[in-house]
């Protein structure tokens, strides 16, 4: 029997050894956390209880440890969950071995690939422009689960494709849902049980799968049927080192996609432009005067226009208007999503419905609720400055700002142009907070608190909202959330948990209304 080694114990890794169990495979799931700290992320009985359902399945499981090289009964595949560097040394040591090593999202392109997919990457926008491209391709009456870096695991996907066990008593709670259409997206940390509801090979119509640099360094074959880059700043630089192989892997996406649509007012994917990507589907929201190509999809007078081909006449395809989310960039989203739904062979009519029903994206401007005429709106997907910045243009202002977690390399200039502009006050918390008091300081901003937790801030932002007469509360830390949390989601979440507390708590009791 083969075998192989699976590293890092998410939702991705889990996958990823079932479905490489249910291929014939020895399998051993690894992970460098203990088992303690595993558990403090999720709880102890989900913990427990994966193991043991791992277990049952014949797969072993060893935390605290890497995957031990030295023995002669070697793995001929490693398979690399994303969070997991690329040239960590266990991966080095491989390679000099001459083990296989890919990423999971490559094993899930194997076993997905007779079905043609639409990879989205960027810096930025790509898990607005993902969630609704699947929108509009599940209002055409078209099975297409997002997934990868939102959603599913893209090896949760194959799982359910090509199914196993009897659908009849699938277990429901725990499992893909049983209508022929999986939802927009989910991000359960563990699937609860090893059965999955049997897909037949017709029933999956397209992958929709947002694509981070850490899954596209990690996949060699990849080649989505259609493309979408949304925007390049610096980021991710800790581990990509500089911004040319940072570049260089987002374009390795692009090259190898059949069909290629790119955001035409993206600053530096503009610039290389037509004599880079000669062949692309380019976008603006700026109008057909501002497209750098004699093809893509544009705005003009409030409608989404596409131009197929160089002679061919513009087509109006839904108005800007269908849209819920606000802001400038939300419009590039909706472009490049009506460009791949077009591009797929879409009409008009399913466009505009998957678009005026969309409700926006969780943790991405989310609001949360209202208290006292204070709008309290949730960012936490602003890991970076170039997120927050655009968090804190698309707000009504001035707001109060919290901000901080685990600092990333990048330039903060223009975020901190627009705190200059936009806040009323600003609150810090997590690792980065003294570090974003001081280059406050240095740019003559001085409206700011360390507070340290969200515990703390939820209330203090009230407050200060109350005595600035700001309208809104805007979480946009830009940063990543690893120092207080294990992902930007648990950072959303306890955000709106907090918000709505303090809400509930607010609320006069019936002894005070009576008196």
């Amino acid at each position: 029997m083969s075998r192989a080694t699976v590293i890092g114990f998410g939702k991705s890794g889990v996958a990823a050894a079932r479905l490489l169990k249910r291929e014939g495979w020895e399998v051993q799931l690894s992970d460098s956390a203990t088992a303690e700290s595993l558990a403090e992320r999720n709880t102890s009985e989900t913990l427990l209880q994966q193991q043991q359902e791992l277990a049952a399945e014949q797969i072993t499981v060893k935390f605290g440890q890497s995957p031990d090289l030295n023995g002669a009964n070697l793995p001929e595949l490693i398979v690399v969950s994303p969070g997991v560097p690329w040239d960590v040394p266990v991966l080095n040591k491989a390679r000099e071995l001459g083990i296989e090593i890919i990423g999971e999202i490559e094993l899930a392109w194997r076993h997905l690939q007779p079905l043609p997919w639409v990879g989205i990457t960027g810096t930025n926008g790509k898990t607005t422009t993902t969630s609704l491209i699947a929108a509009v391709f599940q209002a055409a009456g078209l099975n297409a689960p997002a997934c990868g870096n939102i959603g599913y695991a893209a090896c949760e996907v194959a799982l359910s494709w090509e199914g196993r066990g009897d659908t009849e008593e699938e277990d429901t709670e725990n499992s893909f849902p049983a209508s022929p259409r999986l939802p927009v997206s989910a991000s359960p940390s563990f699937s609860a049980s090893p059965r999955l509801p049997v897909f037949a090979s017709s029933s999956l119509d397209w992958i929709i799968a947002e694509l981070s640099s850490y899954q596209i360094e990690s996949s060699t074959s990849l080649a989505p049927r259609i493309g979408v880059w949304t925007t390049f700043t610096p980021d991710h630089l800790a581990r990509h080192k500089t911004l040319e192989n940072y570049y260089n892997i987002k374009a390795k996406l692009l090259q190898q996609s059949e069909l290629q649509v790119f955001n035409g007012d993206d600053a530096y994917l503009s610039k290389v432009g037509l004599s880079t990507w000669p062949n692309a589907y380019w976008t603006s929201v700026k109008g057909r005067d501002f497209l750098i190509s004699e093809k893509g999809f544009y705005i003009q007078d409030g409608w989404v226009v596409e131009k197929l081909t160089a002679t061919s006449t513009p087509e109006r395809i839904v108005k800007v208007s269908a849209l819920r989310m606000v802001g400038e960039h939300n419009q590039q989203n909706l472009l490049m999503a009506v460009a791949a739904a077009r591009l797929a062979g879409i009409n008009a009519d399913a466009i505009a419905r998957g678009i005026s029903e969309f409700p926006g994206v969780a943790h991405r401007l989310e609001h949360i609720c209202t208290w006292e005429g204070i709008n309290f709106i949730n960012d936490s997907k602003a890991t970076n400055y170039d997120a927050a910045e655009v968090g804190l243009a698309s707000v009504d202002t001035p707001a109060i700002l919290i901000a901080g977690g685990e600092a990333k390399a990048g330039d903060d200039t223009a975020w901190l142009a627009q705190i200059q502009s936009k806040a009323a006050a600003v609150l810090l918390i997590g690792s980065a907070a003294p570090a974003f008091a001081q280059r406050l300081k240095e740019v003559g901003y001085y409206t700011y608190e360390i507070v340290e937790t969200m515990e703390k801030a939820i209330p203090r932002s009230a407050e200060l909202a109350k005595q600035y007469q700001a309208p809104v509360v805007l979480l946009s830390p830009a940063c990543a959330s690893f120092d207080q949390y294990p992902n930007f989601e648990v950072r959303g979440d306890h955000f709106r948990q907090l918000c709505l507390a303090w809400v509930e708590n607010s609320k006069p009791s019936k002894l005070e209304l009576l008196t």
